[in-house]
């Protein structure tokens, strides 16, 4: 039976990603400032209805382009730098006014390749996320174009926003694009070209739908967006591609406007899990006494007082095998301290972590949404 298209108001924490073409006027170079306000009135609805918003927000670099008067055309990698240098101070400060309009607080976070992908850098990111939305700020992401190199960025935000999405949990990734959906073929190209509404499941056929890239400012393409829509996906988030040709793009998605849909099977919480469980090689080993044990049963995360014995050699971020005081396996986790300091906490209240060590550390040894029961 056909899974039913969802609805903005089924999600409760959405990342929106905006892109380039639709930040920055492509002839003039400067912000298209209306259509921004417009979009933050949506955030700010939405916001209101007691959601986490977050924005993956392209534009640094073309807005330096313009801010240095450099014109138009291919630049070297150094020019993009010190283009995106000078774009970024720009770029939050706009989104840091549209939204305080709104009496919301943006917090700007910029990250590279590394900081998805590697399991420590991965795990700070996500808790200044967190953080950042416990205290009901709006994150504003953008890929650190300053200091990322060719080899080692993204170079498209459509994927960069995919990776944030599943990073910080979102049950929802909203793509504004140029265009208003995926159709079996370039509509530009094929004036009979099918729009395709729903996508239950990323098949080849889907992927061979995807055209090239498209406008000047545009890094990606229908082709970046289905990659998202698998990272994203596989993640446990659900995806849109909508139009943000259009004044408040968020309440016309809300209204019914064409748009379309990839579903995910698991949520970002299961999803994660999943990931711990099957696909992570333990590096070390905690042993935990009964308290603890029960405490991981109801529910709870992994206090430094509760490990009785740290064994193996591992970094902040890598997986361990969390066991019982009879050995037998209990859970797995991420774990927030690298091998040694986890030893000299272990058996100590968390009130003590900053004494002990000399730096005020995570309270949890291994939160509970980065770990997974055994049998899970």
């Amino acid at each position: 039976m056909p899974r039913q298209i969802p609805a903005l108001s089924d999600f409760r924490r959405i990342v929106v990603k905006v892109g380039s073409s639709l930040l920055v006027d492509n002839i003039a170079g400067r912000l298209n400032l209306d259509w921004l306000a417009s979009l933050a009135d949506d955030i700010a609805q939405m916001h209101r209805e007691h959601r986490d918003m977050l924005v993956v927000s392209s534009g640094a670099i073309a807005l330096g382009r313009a801010v240095l008067k450099l014109g138009s055309g291919a630049m070297k990698l150094e020019d993009s730098q010190g283009a995106a240098a000078v774009g970024q101070i720009a770029l939050a400060r706009t989104w840091s006014e549209v939204l305080g309009k709104h009496g919301m607080t943006a917090g700007q976070v910029l990250v590279t390749l590394q900081d998805t992908e590697e399991r420590r850098r991965y795990l700070n990111a996500r808790s200044t996320i967190a953080r950042l939305l416990e205290w009901r700020a709006v994150p504003v992401i953008n890929e650190n174009d300053t200091v990322a190199t060719n080899e080692i960025r993204y170079g498209d935000n459509d994927r960069l926003a995919a990776r944030v999405a599943t990073m910080a949990s979102a049950d929802l990734l909203v793509l504004l694009s140029d265009v208003d959906g995926l159709y079996d073929a370039p509509p530009a190209e094929n004036k009979e070209a099918k729009f395709i509404p729903l996508v239950e499941r990323i098949t080849p056929a889907i992927e061979r739908m995807a055209g090239a890239a498209g406008s000047q400012l545009s890094r990606g393409g229908m082709q970046t967006k289905i990659e998202a829509a698998k990272i994203a996906t596989q993640g446990g988030t659900h995806m849109v591609i909508a139009s943000g040709r259009v004044a408040h793009p968020l309440a016309a998605i809300v209204a019914g406007a064409r748009c379309t849909w990839f579903l995910t099977p698991a949520n970002p919480v299961t999803a994660r899990k999943k990931w711990i469980a099957g696909t992570l090689e333990p590096k070390g080993i905690l042993t935990i006494d009964a308290g603890a044990v029960a405490a991981l049963h109801n529910g709870k995360s992994l206090l430094p007082a509760g490990v009785i014995r740290v064994d193996g050699s591992f970094a902040r971020g890598d997986a361990v095998l969390i066991r019982g005081p009879d050995g037998t396996e209990v859970a797995r986790g991420l774990v927030a301290y690298d091998a040694e300091d986890a030893a000299k906490i272990r058996g100590c209240p968390s009130a003590e972590i900053l004494s002990i060590l000399g730096f005020g550390g995570r309270a949890a040894m291994v939160h509970r949404d980065d770990l997974v029961m055994g049998g899970s």
